[in-house]
């Protein structure tokens, strides 16, 4: 997606909105990003591997291949535009519910002392829906 193109569905979502929803932009097909690197190396009158190496540094800790950004659970629903989707907002918290798990969150880190990953990978299990504990450990490195 172009710049333009995000800024025209941004501003389109802006329009829609009647308080509190969540937008999904739908973003076209993923595009490999070793294409883009060599169309902009081309784009400069150079070649690929000869006048500009590619390096690959593979994968850092906490860094994914693919972003999933709704679950199959949390789902969408349209909108009147073809590319702005509706998360369905499965929990139902209101704003002041949000403010009171930012607050827990606050006074665990306030806390300090070496309890405070334990304490925070706690709330994390609490009120993140589809936290994984095998999750912990990309955290760690991250």
């Amino acid at each position: 997606m172009t710049i333009p193109e995000a800024v025209s569905l941004v501003l389109q979502a802006s329009f829609m909105g009647k308080g509190g929803e969540v937008f999904v932009l739908d973003m076209g097909e993923p595009v490999n990003i070793v294409d883009v690197a060599e169309e902009l190396i081309k784009l400069h009158g150079l070649e690929p591997y000869r006048d500009v190496d590619i390096q690959f540094t593979g994968l850092r800790p906490g860094e994914k291949l693919f972003e999933e950004i709704l679950t199959a659970e949390e789902g969408s629903d349209a909108s009147l535009h073809e590319k702005i989707f509706i998360a369905r907002n499965s929990n139902g918290l209101s704003l002041v519910d949000v403010e009171g798990i930012i607050s827990e969150f606050r006074e665990a880190v306030a806390a300090g002392g070496e309890k405070v990953p334990a304490r925070i990978r706690w709330l994390l299990e609490r009120y993140v829906k589809h936290y994984q504990k095998d999750e912990q450990a990309v955290l760690q490195r991250a």
